[in-house]
Order: structure tokens, then C-alpha cells, then sequence
């Protein structure tokens, strides 16, 4: 037989581990599947380790920061990191996480049905764009399993989790094409963002609006990780890529901003694209300027 060369390449991803729940049958199988919540974005619980090691890769980020190690990034956002990152920024964002993760529970219990013999509580889960991101979680937004008839679109009851930790302060509103809301729910998290921010809800109101949100967190550890203890360490355009991998753009009016420029707008109007994925976007999104 010679060769077959149809010219298509699948978008596939990288191979991840998953445990084997057991086989449905010949051709099925049960495995347990992580969901990564999409649409936003909740501060850090264990990343980074303990406060006091967490605090000190902080410290390290914050004295590359000051002694020019990292000039190539903007100035204006090397100054919005270095306000924020205080002696305890580390336990203000995992203190911050611990709470966001109660309060998910506690909306959890206040509105999952639980079946009284299994003890489980049935969600419904709307796949994303992307499907599966890099670390093998599906992508999806989670909301409690409602049985028709179906209350109106604007019932709460319909309302999402990602939508409600959003409401109330616990998430920051992080949307990243492709996995983006339809227009009407784009609006409703915008707006719901736009709100908490304003009244300063949840993690705002506990931690203060100068804490971490989860992305900066999460690239300050980056920025700030120790060296290797055996070969060359990273430059600091390794690490600066390394921490800095997405391209943000303002909601409202589709200006890039670029992967240095989210701090020019408050969090609720920051909508984010890979940035390999920008010139896909720029086309889809009718995206402005560079």
C-alpha cells in the first residue's frame, strides 16, 4: 500500500496521566478527569509551596526587579509588581486562596442537589473552545445539574459557578480565546467583574485590592525562582518568557495591549489570547492596534 497524505494536522496535545476509573466496555473506559474552570481565575493555594518559601522566590522576583534585571519588561508594570509584592504578599494571595476555595465549597453545598444514596451532588458541564489545556484539565463552565424545564437564562439558578465566584469577588474575570463565553455571557461576567471590582468584594475586601491575582502571582514566581544548583541558570529572557506567555487586550473597545500592558486597565476589562494564538485571534476578534 503506498502512503496516504490527506495534508491535515490535528491539534493534538501533549500526552498527560490519568487515573483508569475502570472499562465500560470494549471501546469505553472511565478515566478521572480534572476541570479547570474557565473564565477565571482564583489566587493560588499550594503553589510556591509555604508562605515563607513562597515569600522568599517574591523577594527574590522583587530584587530582580529593582536591580534592572528584568528592564525589557515595561517599566510602568515593573513598578505595579514591585508595589505589590510587600513581606506578605505571599501569605495575603495563598491566605486569599484558601478563602476563595471555602467560599466555592460553600456555594457547592448551598445549591448541588445531593442524592441520597450516592451522596454526590450532579453538575453540568459546558465544554470550552480549547477542550483540554496544557496540564490535561478539561476546560469547561460548571453549574449545578437543573432538570427541564429549565428556569429563564436570567434565573440565578442558571447562573454558573465561574459566574458566581466572579460575582462575588473570589475569582478575577480571566477569559483567554478560544475558550470564550458567548456574547451574552461575556456580558454578564464583564459586568459582574466590573461590580465586584468596584465595590471591592471578596478577595478585594479581605486582602485588599493591592494583592496578587492569580496570573501575577504565578509569573513573579517565575520571574523569581532560584537558580539551578547544577548547570547554567535561565537568562532573564528565559524567565521573562517563561512568566509572560499570554497577550492581553481590553474588552471593550479589542486594543491590544500586549503581554506587558494588562496593568493599563482594571481586571474586569482584561480578555487574554496565547500568543501564539494572536495573529489567529487579531483575524476572529477583530483585534486593534500592534
Amino acid at each position: 500500500m503506498t502512503d496516504i497524505a490527506l495534508g491535515y494536522t490535528p491539534n493534538t496535545r501533549r500526552v498527560y496521566d490519568a487515573p483508569l476509573l475502570r472499562g465500560v466496555d470494549g471501546d469505553t473506559v472511565n478515566i478521572d478527569q480534572a476541570v479547570r474552570m474557565v473564565s477565571i481565575d482564583t489566587p493560588e493555594t499550594h503553589l510556591g509551596g509555604s508562605a515563607p518559601t513562597a515569600q522568599a522566590t517574591l523577594d527574590r522576583c522583587r530584587q530582580r526587579l529593582e536591580n534592572g534585571d528584568y528592564d525589557a519588561i515595561d517599566e510602568v508594570l515593573r513598578e505595579h509588581l514591585i508595589e505589590r509584592l510587600v513581606t506578605n504578599a505571599a501569605a495575603k494571595h495563598l491566605g486569599a486562596g484558601a478563602r476563595a476555595g471555602q467560599e466555592f465549597a460553600r456555594m457547592r453545598a448551598e445549591r448541588l442537589v445531593i442524592d441520597p444514596t450516592t451522596g454526590v451532588g450532579k453538575v453540568g458541564i459546558v465544554v470550552s473552545g480549547e477542550v483540554i489545556e496544557e496540564n490535561g484539565r478539561l476546560l469547561a463552565y460548571v453549574t449545578p445539574w437543573l432538570k427541564a424545564p429549565l428556569p429563564h437564562p436570567d434565573d440565578p439558578r442558571r447562573r454558573t459557578f465561574n459566574l458566581q465566584l466572579i460575582e462575588t469577588g473570589w475569582a478575577a474575570f480571566f477569559p483567554i480565546y478560544p475558550s470564550l463565553p458567548r456574547d451574552a455571557d461575556l456580558n454578564r461576567a464583564v459586568r459582574a467583574a466590573e461590580d465586584a471590582w468596584e465595590r471591592k468584594l471578596g478577595v478585594w475586601d479581605e486582602f485588599g485590592q493591592d494583592v496578587l491575582l492569580g496570573y501575577e502571582y504565578r509569573a513573579c514566581l517565575k520571574l523569581g525562582a532560584a537558580d539551578p544548583p547544577n548547570g547554567p541558570a535561565p537568562t532573564p529572557a528565559e524567565r521573562i518568557a517563561q512568566a509572560f506567555r499570554r497577550v492581553c487586550i481590553d474588552v471593550r473597545d479589542r486594543t491590544i495591549l500586549g503581554l506587558f500592558g494588562y496593568h493599563q486597565i482594571d481586571p474586569p476589562y482584561r480578555l487574554w489570547t496565547w500568543q501564539d494564538d494572536l495573529d489567529e485571534a487579531r483575524t476572529v476578534l477583530n483585534l486593534r492596534g500592534a
